[in-house]
């Protein structure tokens, strides 16, 4: 139980106790700032040297030090184990880890051994899943371990009343008496990551969602000094390492000759779910140049997704450009084959990805739940040529159809709730 700060005994008739006279330093406060000064620089370093000169890359190497920033002051203001909220983790302007278009992520921490509760209603995505996060393993020069995956659960196999309402115990054993909907929390979780995937923009309901821990009093007491400095102290070293985690993943790709080409991957380690499959690649392109991704649909597949990514692996900006596609947006032909053009300037096909100004970056390409996981081919051409290269009966686009589409598009990511 967390117990007030206040512990100053009080004798009847005495002076209150004289404050000391301020030193103007917050405890925490100039290691925060002084942690930070050098993140820019370390994201940098893992570049290479005529990336770390690019005046364009410094500043965005600077955004992606920002956005790791904003993330880690979120989580230090409002995470509490004991009075938990679903807190914004990664989104079109919080770009570290290079997030799913698809995904709305929402995460909690908790306390290892405490008793949860979740409520609200369900909704109707096409997933919505809470995974299990411990803590975190060592982490070896030259390697990203984020640990193995551990348990997931499954919002949309809950219960619901009448009115759509679902709630669900989470602990490490099941409460004495209690017969309804449980998760059984593995003994060292200390945080719940949720991920909500949508395919159907602007028709799916997201769910709502609640959490409380129940065996602590409800009312919340006034945080300790000491639990505010550690928050405090605890933002340099989450951004430090998050922001500069994943930058050098399109030059080691190109390194392994993975240039306008494809490869699985393997995210286990990195926190990929169970039964998600990634393929991914570099890909260099002129403003006169596209490449037509092709590969056969899995038989069966809970979603699919397309993406593109910069040259320090943020997610290219697709709340203001189709540079995302997933299941219900990229349809393929008469043939059973997906076909998708990749290019800077507007082919007029459906299933175009834009690169959105980045002459380079990465290709990522990921299956859900899916009968099969090929890794598409690529191949690179004229763009004038890209429309007899595509079967005959593909769609034209307009650019007057194109500008409604993203500003559809926009306006139904916007309407997405991020909290």
């Amino acid at each position: 139980m967390t117990m007030s700060t206040d512990s100053t005994p009080k004798v009847a008739g005495s002076a209150a106790p004289q404050a000391p006279a301020s030193t103007g330093q917050t405890p925490g406060w100039t290691d925060f700032l002084d942690g930070l000064r050098d993140l820019p620089e370390r994201i940098l370093a893992r570049l290479p040297a005529g990336q770390q000169n690019d005046a364009q890359i410094r500043q965005e190497a600077g955004r992606l030090a920002l956005s790791a920033v904003a993330a880690a002051c979120i989580d230090a203001l409002a995470s509490d184990p004991d009075y938990p909220v679903f807190l914004p983790q990664l989104n079109n302007y919080i770009t570290v880890g290079q997030p799913n278009a698809d995904t709305n992520y929402r995460s909690a921490k908790i306390a290892p051994g405490g008793v949860y509760r979740l409520r609200g209603r369900r909704g109707s995505m096409n997933q919505a899943r809470i995974a299990e996060s411990g803590p975190r393993p060592k982490q070896v020069e030259g390697a990203v371990n984020l640990g193995q995956p551990r348990p997931v659960h499954d919002l949309n196999a809950l219960k619901v009343d009448a009115g759509g309402r679902y709630e669900v115990i989470l602990s490490t054993s099941r409460p004495e008496g209690y017969a309804g909907d449980w998760w059984q929390l593995a003994p060292t979780t200390n945080a719940l990551l949720v991920r909500l995937v949508g395919s159907e923009w602007g028709r799916e309901v997201e769910p709502t969602l609640s959490i409380e821990r129940l065996d602590v009093p409800a009312p919340r007491p006034r945080p300790a000094a000491a639990r505010l400095e550690a928050g405090l102290r605890s933002i340099p070293a989450a951004a430090c390492f998050i922001a500069p985690l994943l930058v050098d993943r399109p030059q080691k790709l190109r390194a392994e000759g993975y240039v306008n080409a494809l490869k699985d991957v393997d995210f286990s380690q990195m926190g990929g779910l169970a039964g998600q499959y990634y393929y991914e690649g570099a890909y260099e392109l002129k403003d006169d140049e596209a490449l037509i991704l092709e590969t056969p649909l899995p038989e069966k597949c809970a979603y699919r997704s397309l993406i593109l990514t910069n040259d320090i692996y943020e997610t290219t900006d697709w709340h203001n450009n189709q540079s995302s596609l997933n299941g219900a947006q990229a349809l393929a032909d008469k043939d059973g084959v997906l076909r998708v053009v990749i290019s800077a300037r507007d082919p007029g096909v459906p299933n175009w990805l834009d690169t959105a100004g980045y002459p380079t970056g990465v290709i990522q390409g990921r299956w859900m739940d899916c009968s099969s996981k090929p890794v598409p081919t690529i191949r690179k051409l004229a763009l004038a040529d890209v429309r007899k290269s595509l079967p005959a009966e593909t769609p034209a686009v307009s650019p007057q159809e194109r500008d409604r589409q993203i500003r559809d598009r926009r306006a139904a990511l916007q309407q997405r709730p991020l909290w």
